[in-house]
């Protein structure tokens, strides 16, 4: 198993491919990782140099145009989950001081027929001066959807599910594309940071390869580890849902953006995380092969959709 710095690096192919013996072992590494440090590096993910690259692009052009323009598409009544979300908006959970970024979110956009009225979600927003950047939008979405939720297959393996556990789920879930843009850094901050400590809300979060350096992880030694992924990967984590579910088998790390040493102070840090959310009336009680003597459950029932709902207003969002 190969190491970026400081996390693990698996192949999604070697799960896919329909080899018995490498299938095992990636789903053994991964479960592991997840148990060990709850982020991983994936390579073979789907997304491919070009799209990256051109969604970089687009991005990159929408945040430099002029405020007035972005404010256009901050719908104050969405909770920052579609358009756009102002600069200093958002801050951890237990913190007051905003973090020192601005983002736009795409969201679903597949329905079902079995959709409940939370699960109902708001259009997309369009953005009438980059037509481009609501397609390569898009496509990154339903490519990282997928992605993700081979990912949840092999972990419903690990976990002794059915392989098919979370399809029902995801599918035509409430994940999020969120691209967050860091500007420079005019003045001291003080303790603002680009994206203060804390913990993902949903199942697995799905990461192509940020702008610049910054991402840290807390590790089990207490220590903040920078996290590398090597260009053609990108890093996958275990979010605060998929760690309640399983009673903390599996683990939501806590993870930041550190600011960049004060002569980067200019530079401009782009990053497009996708979020993966199940569908608002997925339970996340804890499963009961996940409770054991030594580990007697950890939390009480909740729906994906309360939590969800409750982990917004803690960071400033609702």
């Amino acid at each position: 198993m190969q190491k970026t710095i400081g996390i693990p690096a698996l192949d999604l192919h070697d799960f896919t491919s329909g080899d018995s013996v490498k299938r095992q072992a990636f789903i053994q590494s991964l479960g592991k990782a997840y148990e060990d440090i709850g982020f991983v590096a994936l390579k073979n993910h789907g997304l491919s140099d070009a799209l990256v690259k051109d969604l970089y692009q687009q991005v990159e052009t929408f945040f430099s145009l002029p405020q007035s323009v972005k404010n256009k598409y901050n719908i104050p009544n969405l909770a920052g989950q579609r358009g756009y979300t102002p600069f200093g908006r958002e801050h951890a959970k237990g913190r007051n001081t905003g973090d020192l970024k601005e983002f736009w979110q795409f969201g679903q956009y597949e329905t079902q027929t079995t959709q409940t009225v939370a699960d109902i979600y708001p259009d997309n927003i369009l953005v009438d001066e980059l037509p481009m950047f609501n397609d390569k939008g898009k496509e990154a979405y339903q490519t990282l959807e997928q992605t993700g939720t081979e990912v949840l297959k092999a972990l419903a393996i690990y976990i002794g599910l059915e392989e098919n556990h979370f399809d029902k789920w995801v599918k035509a879930g409430n994940s999020i594309l969120r691209a967050i843009h860091y500007p420079p850094i005019e003045a001291d901050p003080g303790d603002a940071v680009r994206a203060a400590e804390h913990e993902d809300i949903n199942l697995i979060t799905l990461l192509m390869g940020a702008s610049a350096e910054g991402l840290e992880v807390l590790n089990r030694k207490g220590a903040w580890v920078p996290v590398t992924a090597l260009p053609d990967m990108i890093v996958v984590n275990v979010g605060d849902m998929l760690q309640r579910l399983t009673n903390n088998k599996l683990r939501s790390t806590t993870h930041r953006v550190v600011n960049p040493p004060r002569e980067k102070w200019r530079q401009s840090r782009f990053s497009i995380p996708f979020f993966l959310h199940p569908r608002s009336d997925m339970p996340l009680n804890v499963l009961d092969n996940c409770i054991t003597e030594n580990q007697p459950r950890m939390y009480e029932d909740i729906t994906a959709g309360e939590y969800l709902d409750e982990r917004l207003r803690e960071i400033g969002l609702k």
